[in-house]
């Protein structure tokens, strides 16, 4: 049995080249890395460290759904450490969050992938509403306390608003990544 060829024009796997599919290939994770960074710059806005979280939230959310070659869990991990530190959180609570994001958003993928974004982002904010509660039920046990709940629901509140605009950008970003792909 012969399989059949498709002829065609392939680049030369130049040095610059391999560069270039690392960096396409990373762009989700460092991306993220570096949305979570300058989010934890000291800019003194209200509300910033509230953002840091949702962002890392929705960020690992979209790319588990639309690219999650892109974002494995050993990188989910290491962006949950990351978002930890960065927001002086208790170590282990924002990866345990993160990390469930990724495994719901891969169960849902397939379901999720297609549908119109309404859909994506009810789904979305359920697993915020999720990912609060879960937050400030850790943070509690933790603090051996209850915790006021305002703050959880100023940070779900941040998440599900900041949802729409970072999935326009990371869309555009995730189609340029499709087509260099195709090309």
């Amino acid at each position: 049995m012969e399989v059949e060829r498709t002829p065609g024009i392939r680049p030369r796997p130049t040095l610059w080249r391999q560069f270039d599919v690392l960096g396409r290939q990373s762009f989700p994770a460092l991306g993220t890395a570096l949305g979570m960074l300058v989010i934890a710059a000291p800019f003194g806005l209200p509300g910033q460290a509230e953002l840091l979280p949702g962002f890392a939230l929705a960020s690992v959310f979209f790319w588990s759904v639309f690219r999650p070659a892109a974002m494995p869990p050993v990188v989910v991990f290491v962006l949950g450490v990351f978002a930890d530190l960065l927001g002086f959180a208790p170590l282990g609570v924002r990866v345990l969050i993160l990390l469930f994001t990724y495994g719901l958003a891969l169960g849902w993928r397939r379901r999720l992938a297609g549908r119109q974004f309404a859909v994506v982002w009810l789904v979305f904010v359920a697993v915020a509403a999720g990912a609060a509660g879960l937050e400030w039920s850790l943070d509690s046990l933790l603090s051996l306390s209850v915790l006021p709940v305002a703050p959880a629901v100023f940070q779900f509140a941040l998440a599900a608003g900041l949802y729409p605009p970072l999935a326009a950008v990371l869309t555009r970003a995730h189609r340029g990544i499709a087509a260099w792909e195709r090309a």
